[in-house]
């Protein structure tokens, strides 16, 4: 096992730092409570709003300058490269601004790891029933503050299986440790289209 080897401790590590920032905010960055904000206070309708934040999303996520240059603000818990670190943040912070557009608690646990879930993108909806869950009906507000601790834990750990099999495919880990710049290009433009299908993920999962 090597250093820079991904495992599921590193991304559940990753995570929950990815999280805290963005709703903390990182400096000079926005928090996922301001980006909501800005988008509904421009859009008619929350579906709108969303739909514009995905767009937005999009072309930030494609573009390995912004990577990189937060690839400097970052100080990571764990050794992960700064192009999957950045790219998990931002990701993460979408989904998040999406949750709380919906009018999800961020604070909340359980509204915690159905983020981490959307991160699966379309993986996501199998996860969710391996649960017990179905995706796009039963998650109320409500239904997800019920969740049991137990099942939250088991959804966060199959989560953190499945990303460790996707950074893993798209050779980022590797290529981010021996040259950070290419790197963060070849990150970018892999997540550009990620991040697309994570946003819609989102849009389903927080009704």
């Amino acid at each position: 096992m090597t250093e820079n080897q991904l495992t599921e401790s590193k991304v559940s590590k990753l995570l929950d730092w990815a999280y805290d920032q963005s709703i903390n905010g990182l400096p000079g960055t926005d928090t996922a409570y301001e980006i909501a904000e800005n988008f509904m206070s421009k859009h008619p309708s929350v579906d709108q709003a969303i739909n514009s934040l995905i767009r937005w999303q999009n072309t930030k996520s494609a573009t390995s300058g912004f990577l990189t240059g937060l690839g400097g603000l970052i100080t990571l818990p764990v050794a992960i490269p700064a192009n999957i670190a950045s790219v998990t943040y931002v990701q993460i912070r979408m989904i998040a601004a999406i949750a709380h557009m919906r009018g999800y608690d961020l604070k909340d646990d359980q509204v915690k790891t159905f983020v981490f879930v959307c991160l699966t993108g379309q993986a996501a909806s199998d996860l969710l029933k391996q649960a017990g869950i179905k995706a796009g009906t039963a998650i109320t507000k409500q239904a997800i503050k019920k969740i049991p601790k137990e099942l939250i834990k088991a959804i966060n750990k199959a989560v953190g299986f499945r990303l460790v099999t996707k950074f893993g495919k798209t050779g980022v880990v590797n290529l981010g440790k021996a040259v950070p710049l290419v790197g963060g290009v070849i990150g970018g433009t892999v997540d550009g289209i990620g991040t697309n299908v994570i946003g819609k993920t989102a849009k389903k999962v927080f009704i």
